[in-house]
This record gives C-alpha cells, sequence and structure tokens, in this order.
C-alpha cells in the first residue's frame, strides 16, 4: 500500500484520481479548499474501498501554501509516495477583461504550488529511491491559445517542468509523468455549452494515466484531439498552429 496525495481532489479529474487509487488499497490524502465537500469524499472512499484517507484543507494559491501542506502531511507522520498536482484552473477570454488578482492566483496554483510541491516532496523520494510525481498538464500546454494565454502557459510550463525532472530523477528511482488531456466534462467548461458531447470524461484522463504509467512514459495524451495537438508543431509553423488555436480559443471564449 502506497501513500497518494492528490491535489484539488473535491471534483473533476482530481476525485477521480482518489477513487481510482483507493480501489488499489492505496492511502489517500485529499485536499482543496473545501472542507465539507472533501469529507463527503473522503467518507465514500473509505466506505467503498475500505482505506484509509486524510482530509487536509488548503488553499494552493495562498503564500507557503505548499510549505503548510507538507508541514501538516509530516506532523500527521504520513510519508508520500505518489504525488498527484491535480489541482489548477483557468481565466478565459481577453487578457485584459479577465481580473489580474484571479490570474496571480491561477500563476499560484498552476505553477508555483505544482514546484513547491514537487520541491519539497522529491527528494524523499530519491531518498527511499522509489516515488511517483504525477503533474496535470494540459492539451494547452503544446501549443499557445490565444483567449486561454496565461492557462495554456502554465500548463506549457507543467510540461516543460516535468520532463525536465523525468529526466534528472530517472536514475533515483523516481518516476515523473505529464498529463496532457484534451477538454474534459469538470467545472472548467461550466459555462461552455459549446462543448457539450465533445469532451473526455475524468475517469477516461485516469485510465490513460494508468497506461502510461505502466508503460513507463513521461508524457500522457489523453484524447484524439490532445494527440492532434501534440503533433501539430511537428508539421505545422508556430504561426500557423496559433492561427489554429487562435480560431478555436476565439469560437469557445472570444467573448468572455
Amino acid at each position: 500500500m502506497q501513500t497518494v496525495l492528490v491535489t484539488g481532489a473535491s471534483s473533476g479529474i482530481g476525485k477521480a484520481y482518489a477513487y481510482a487509487f483507493a480501489k488499489r488499497g492505496d492511502h489517500i490524502i485529499l485536499t482543496a479548499r473545501r472542507k465539507e465537500v472533501l469529507e463527503q469524499v473522503a467518507e465514500d472512499i473509505t466506505k467503498q474501498f475500505h482505506t484509509t484517507c486524510t482530509v487536509i484543507v488548503q488553499d494552493l494559491s495562498d503564500d507557503d501554501a505548499a510549505i503548510t501542506l507538507v508541514k501538516e502531511i509530516e506532523k500527521q507522520g504520513l510519508q508520500v509516495d505518489i504525488l498527484v498536482n491535480n489541482a489548477g484552473f483557468a481565466t478565459k477570454g481577453l487578457l485584459s477583461h479577465s481580473d489580474f488578482a484571479k490570474q496571480q492566483r491561477e500563476l499560484a496554483v498552476n505553477i508555483k504550488a505544482v514546484t513547491e510541491l514537487t520541491y519539497l516532496l522529491i527528494d524523499k523520494m530519491a531518498e527511499r529511491k522509489k516515488g511517483t510525481v504525477i503533474n496535470l498538464a494540459s492539451a494547452a500546454a503544446f501549443n499557445p491559445v490565444p483567449y486561454n494565454a496565461v492557462y495554456s502557459a502554465t500548463k506549457a510550463y507543467v510540461l516543460s517542468f516535468s520532463q525536465s525532472i523525468a529526466y534528472e530523477y530517472k536514475d533515483k528511482g523516481v518516476y515523473v509523468l505529464a498529463v496532457c488531456p484534451q477538454a474534459t466534462d469538470t467545472h472548467f467548461f461550466d459555462e461552455f455549452n459549446k462543448m457539450e458531447g465533445r469532451m473526455r470524461q475524468p475517469d477516461d484522463v485516469v485510465r490513460s494515466t494508468f497506461r502510461a504509467m505502466k508503460k513507463r512514459k513521461t508524457i500522457c495524451t489523453d484524447g484524439k484531439m490532445c494527440y492532434l495537438q501534440a503533433l501539430m508543431p511537428h508539421f505545422l509553423s508556430r504561426k500557423m498552429c496559433v492561427r489554429i488555436t487562435g480560431r478555436v480559443g476565439k469560437a469557445v471564449w472570444g467573448n468572455t
């Protein structure tokens, strides 16, 4: 049995990861902002899979959030064997039309928290010569996405960061995987019914992740559209890629 820390575990892909690892018999540490929802998830996981589930409420956009979270985990006598950096959100629309404070929180959650949690936990994994880091990037990581500019940039960072540390730690017993889902049916798309019927489900992402882990891949592309986005930079100029993603971005988020 391993201990799995899942960030953003109250809903969507994070919740699906928590259930999937619990089904394997792993101990789960759930963290997100909403205590009541996390406790409901923990209760259901314990009831279904008869495994232990620890709830730690933490807003990862807070200053020193990662340090606070890791200290609480250590205080409870737990060690993290698998880190799932799932928490993240997006601002959408014309850059100057989105609240800048929200964009700052986006950078804090999507980049700073991912980097700090990995930094704080990966050395301990290396000391044990065993550990896994799963970072949620996105199909948007492969190309700039106008009208989704900050989000796509943060996910490009996550992808690059993950590939880099996967190489750095491959001989130290730590496995690192960047998961890149295409549009998935989560709260991310709540306001955009144009995507209805064309989205993946959180369980699809989890299944793709587990297949990638079995093959020890460093990048997991989930969905055909994600696979195509990953291929685009190999066959098209960057200018052409931005034209394509720009048309899509404008159609979906341009009026935001």
